[in-house]
């Protein structure tokens, strides 16, 4: 594994506009970044990458059917009582997911450790599965990567099957806050592979979903039933919002399923180290407030139970804190992950993002930031083979 400088393509804004990748610039600043790509050779991303990837979603539905059917681990994880039935009814029809990203770090030596699962809503999936082939396709012809370069990444393909095989014939509602630039985004390119797939759909913001009394449904702007939503919100938030309480009573079916409300926190941090202690991929993680977190000693990292981009992630180390984002989280509680430093590639912090589409690895996206924390404003650079 190596960062390596290069030029990036002089029309590469006008490439981004002519496929809708709007968001390339954040706030002013580079979200994306081809002044420079990481480069792996084959064996690096076989068995450091793609098979650890494997291992750990498998131990993730291990977890998961274990924690579904425990009061008490449930209760670890926050997850409000009144939708414990909805997510076990969820697990038990084995309602089916499209996709995740686990946050590994690596960095080409040391075997892959886990930092965090998104499984419920993780976007930067059209950056990994578009725009970075474009880029590979294109710095090929122009000699700027070596001639035999590849890319780990067939995310494109798996979705189209995944969608022919999880909703074949069927109408998607696609929905999210799509005043949001990212996840707007996100959506319209998962729309598009769904219609590759052949299905019918309608995208609509979240705030457009409504709801009839009489036979009770969740329903669009045109009073049509959604029977199947793909839905780029996160559950906790839907758990809180004022149509929660209807959840049980629609017959809509999610994706991703309620099931990956377990999944998506990251209390499983701990609930798999418990499970499988000592495993390779895992770091050593405990509840803040498990007596057991004391052998973690003074170094560690401090997660919220539910957070996104980094939000309210402490670094400490010998007891002081190195590095702190802030953010609207922690109030359901926190864990300790031990404190293992990203690779730190000239003063460049890199996470890889593994993507599971239909519970396959295939295919990844690099997030750096000059800080060891990866934040909203974090550059996504791309990858290939050597």
């Amino acid at each position: 594994m190596q960062r390596i400088t290069c030029l990036e393509r002089d029309d590469w804004r006008e490439t981004a506009a002519q496929c809708g990748f709007v968001f390339h610039t954040i706030d002013g600043e580079r979200y994306w970044d081809e002044r420079a790509y990481y480069g792996f050779t084959l064996d690096e991303i076989e068995r450091g990458i793609e098979t650890p990837t494997g291992e750990i979603e498998a131990m993730c539905l291990e977890l998961a059917g274990r924690v579904i059917g425990d009061e008490r681990h449930l209760r670890r994880l926050q997850i409000p009582e009144a939708f414990w039935s909805l997510i076990a009814e969820s697990w038990q029809r084995d309602d089916r997911s499209l996709y995740g990203r686990l946050d590994l770090k690596y960095d080409g030596k040391s075997p892959a450790k886990l930092l965090e699962y998104n499984a419920d809503t993780p976007t930067s999936i059209f950056e990994a599965a578009v725009f970075q082939w474009t880029w590979l396709e294109q710095t090929l012809e122009r000699r700027i990567v070596p001639v035999r370069a590849d890319q780990f990444n067939s995310i494109h393909e798996r979705l189209i099957a995944a969608w022919k095989e999880i909703a074949a014939g069927r109408h998607v509602h696609l929905t999210g806050t799509l005043d949001n630039a990212e996840d707007a985004g996100t959506l319209a390119y998962l729309e598009d592979t769904a219609r590759q797939a052949g299905l019918s759909t309608r995208l609509l913001d979240i705030e457009q979903v409504g709801w009839r009394d009489q036979g009770g449904g969740f329903v669009d702007l045109d009073d049509a039933d959604i029977a199947l939503a793909f839905k780029l919100y996160p559950w906790e938030w839907m758990f809180q919002d004022a149509f929660g309480a209807k959840l049980k009573a629609a017959a809509t079916r999610w994706i991703e399923p309620p099931w990956k409300a377990v999944l998506s926190n990251k209390g499983i941090l701990p609930l798999l180290w418990e499970m499988s202690p000592n495993h390779p991929n895992l770091l050593p993680a405990f509840f803040e407030d498990d007596p057991r977190a004391a052998e973690l000693g003074t170094s560690y990292v401090r997660k919220p139970l539910l957070s996104r981009e980094g939000a309210n992630v402490t670094i400490v180390s010998g007891g002081m804190a190195l590095d702190a984002h802030a953010g609207p989280y922690g109030a359901e509680g926190f864990v300790r992950q031990a404190l293992s430093p990203l690779p730190n590639f000239s003063g460049f912090y890199p996470v890889i993002g593994s993507w599971l589409v239909n519970h396959e690895p295939c295919g990844l996206s690099i997030r750096e930031d000059e800080s060891p924390i990866t934040g909203n404003h974090s550059r996504f650079l791309p990858h290939a083979i050597l």
